[in-house]
């Protein structure tokens, strides 16, 4: 008893302040954001109120309320209810105290809500200074990263250990207090120095000294300058606005966070623990429990709408399973997201990852057999691989689920022999449904044949609600007006344009040939007139005078050939990229899409449909261009998605060029009932719209009703067998 429990003490408390110094820089920056945000939010929310009329007050009383008087009053608002105040409205003729009490108080149920409910949007093109200053504030949180957060973690839950234990090892800082302690306080103190010196050697081993010191670094440098800051929102807004919602407390409804999940199956979600050990990035309060979800229900198909994130969740889920000591996980993909898989793994987690594709694949695929780490290969090479043994594989991620929704496709077969050598299963997918209800049990049958069985056509026939019910237990789903109340809005417009001459005499010849796809191009089949190549070159042109990003998207390389001739003439000359489509090799698709993100100001992305608009992130583009309608209407969503998500921070406006009186005109009229399948079935997790009257219309049947119609609408003598589609 000596010098070593005085020194032991000494270390503890310098450890002890060094982790209350960490909660306090935290506790600064976020009152420094918190201070920033408040007025924007008033603010925001005053706007709103003074938009509602009085009138609806009756909405929250269901009518008993009597607005007549204060509104002969002068008030027409609610806001303008809230800034009278009770005592003012009882000056009015004819309104008494209760009534003056109640109208105040539904006014102030009214603004409860709306304050929830408001989200804040920060305009990058038009800064203000408030909203400058709340970027700066934030900025310190962003640079400090998910580092400090692990840090306050852990710097709170040592100091609710440590701090006890200092004040009853004390007596032993010095002679003199432990001969005043007595025999029973000095044996407590011993008792209390042994456990410091225990809790300063675990944490010395978890090298929680240098974590703090590093935390509280970052979160004392200085403020960045406007510029700086305003220009780091642009690059990683998603990050920005996640502290914001979460700092604010004024995320989306829980319900819609947690997909509408049934009460219990939430419950068990959330007591899923989630370790963050091996993971870079921070996660939304919607993406962690989405990784929970993944985690506790083993076999799950997380349905999120695109650009949600659901990549980072299933590198969260693989995280939190390396952590627990698993070592081989693999993803499989589409070929043209194989390089992004591959560099999201490396930047949001401290994972090893292995692209096994390639000419190398198999020396590639003995070094993860033999090292681990996380394999990332695509449906055709997986076929090459055997299939692994019991309990070797982590996890058997699969992205764009839906390319395997036909179980008598190859790839289909291998992803189902590899699901079933393996315990827990996640398929992504974003589209799990195009045209039946059958391809959606197909997936739930490569994670449960019993479930799958167990939902029957039945289930299908007695509507939405009773099958998302009954497919509960492994299917996920959240949308994004849903979680991400600060995405900027969405614009879909479509440009109907006459038929030139020129034309309409190209698509006669398409019909009468009898030849679908060539009738889909026909308005590009002469450039020199086409109505729609005119149009799309007006929008680049607009595009360009605001300095926007375009992607323009089309099913066919000959009409993005014939738009990438047509736009050098655009004003000041924007670069055009591209054209990125199937037989672009994957690592060069992405290194376009880099390319065409690091270009200044406006330019242009060329990019087949079926390409471009699977996997890749395209948030620096505000403007999509599609050029004929698609097959599936959820090819058109996956495409505007790549640009309208998570990150964006300009609306974005989504052009479809349509041609009136012809297939454009038919297609969209019969595949308005391809959408409602969809919406009805696998958009919402469980509360969906009631049975849809959609019926199923395959490909080549769409394909051969609209030739036949538009060959006898025109009168056309067909020459040839209709082409599928």
């Amino acid at each position: 008893m000596g010098r070593s429990e005085r020194e032991a003490v000494g270390r503890g408390e310098r450890l002890h302040e060094a982790a209350r110094a960490v909660g306090d820089d935290h506790a600064r920056a976020v009152e420094a954001v918190r201070a920033a945000l408040k007025p924007i939010h008033d603010d925001l929310a005053e706007r709103e109120l003074d938009a509602i009329p009085v009138a609806r007050l009756k909405d929250v009383t269901e009518g008993r309320l009597r607005l007549g008087e204060v509104e002969r009053g002068g008030f027409r608002t609610v806001r303008q209810v809230l800034d009278a105040g009770s005592y003012r409205l009882q000056q009015l003729p004819g309104v008494g105290k209760q009534t003056a009490d109640q109208t105040v108080a539904a006014a102030r149920q009214i603004a409860e809500a709306v304050r929830d409910t408001v989200a804040v949007h920060i305009d990058v093109d038009r800064p203000e200074p408030r909203t400058t200053a709340l970027v700066v504030a934030l900025h310190v949180l962003v640079e400090a990263g998910p580092e400090a957060r692990r840090a306050v973690g852990a710097a709170t839950a040592l100091s609710q250990r440590l701090g006890p234990l200092l004040a009853d090892a004390r007596p032993a800082s010095g002679r003199l207090r432990m001969l005043l302690a007595g025999r029973a306080g000095r044996e407590h103190a011993l008792e209390a120095v042994a456990e410091v010196r225990s809790l300063i050697e675990q944490a010395e081993r978890e090298r929680l000294p240098e974590l703090f010191a590093q935390a509280s670094v970052d979160l004392l440098r200085g403020p960045a300058t406007d510029v700086a800051a305003l220009v780091d929102f642009e690059l990683r807004s998603a990050e920005y606005y996640g502290l914001i919602a979460e700092l604010s407390g004024r995320g989306p409804d829980p319900a819609a966070a947690e997909g509408f999940l049934p009460d219990d199956l939430a419950e068990r979600v959330r007591e899923q623990g989630l370790d963050d050990t091996h993971r870079r990035v921070s996660l939304r309060g919607y993406q962690a429990f989405g990784a929970r979800f993944v985690l506790a229900q083993r076999r799950a198909i997380l349905g999120d709408e695109m650009g949600l994130g659901k990549t980072v969740q299933a590198i969260a889920a693989l995280a939190h399973l390396a952590a627990e000591g698993q070592s081989h996980f693999m993803v499989v993909c589409p070929a043209s997201v194989l390089i992004n898989w591959t560099r999201e793994i490396e930047a949001r987690s401290e994972l090893r990852v292995l692209p096994l594709h390639g000419p190398d694949r198999q020396e590639a695929f003995a070094d993860w057999k033999g090292r681990g780490g996380v394999g990332v290969t695509t449906f055709d090479a997986l076929r090459g691989f055997p299939a692994p043994g019991g309990g070797e594989l982590g996890m058997l991620v699969v992205d764009e689920a839906h390319y395997v929704k036909n179980p008598k496709a190859r790839r289909s077969l291998a992803v189902t022999e590899w699901a079933e050598h393996c315990e827990r299963v996640l398929l992504l997918s974003g589209t799990p449904m195009e045209n039946r209800v059958s391809e959606f049990r197909s997936l739930v049958h490569i994670l449960r044949p019993e479930l799958a069985e167990s939902v029957g056509d039945g289930d299908g026939v007695a509507g939405s609600k009773a099958f998302r019910k009954a497919v509960a237990p492994v299917y996920l789903r959240r949308n994004q007006q849903d979680v991400l109340t600060e995405l900027p809005p969405l614009q879909r417009t479509d440009e109907w344009e006459e038929l030139s001459a020129s034309d309409e005499e190209a698509y006669r010849e398409a019909v009468r040939a009898g030849n679908f796809m060539a009738m889909r191009r026909a308005a590009y089949a002469r450039p020199d007139k086409s109505a729609k190549l005119n149009r799309l070159r007006e929008i680049v042109a607009e595009s360009a005078e605001n300095g926007l990003k375009v992607v323009v998207f089309s099913n066919f390389r000959d009409v993005l050939g014939v738009v990438r001739d047509a736009l050098p003439t655009a004003p000041k000359g924007g670069q055009v990229f591209g054209p990125l489509t199937g037989a672009v090799p994957p690592a060069r698709r992405q290194d376009l899409v880099d390319e065409f993100a690091a270009a200044p100001g406006h330019a242009v992305l060329l990019a087949q449909i079926q390409a471009g608009g699977v996997g890749l992130n395209l948030q620096t583009a505000s403007v999509v261009i599609i050029c004929e309608p698609q097959i599936k209407p959820t090819i058109e969503h996956q495409a505007a998605a790549r640009a309208h998500r998570m990150g964006q921070v300009r609306s974005v406006r989504v052009h479809r060029l349509l041609a009136t009186g012809g297939v454009d005109e038919r297609m969209v009229r019969m595949l308005e009932d391809k959408s409602r399948l969809f919406d009805a079935y696998a958009r919402r997790s469980v509360v969906a719209e009631s049975t849809p009257d959609a019926v199923d219309v395959s490909d080549v049947s769409l394909a051969r009703r609209i030739v036949e119609e538009e060959q006898a609408r025109l009168g056309a003598e067909r020459v040839r067998p209709v082409e599928p589609a």
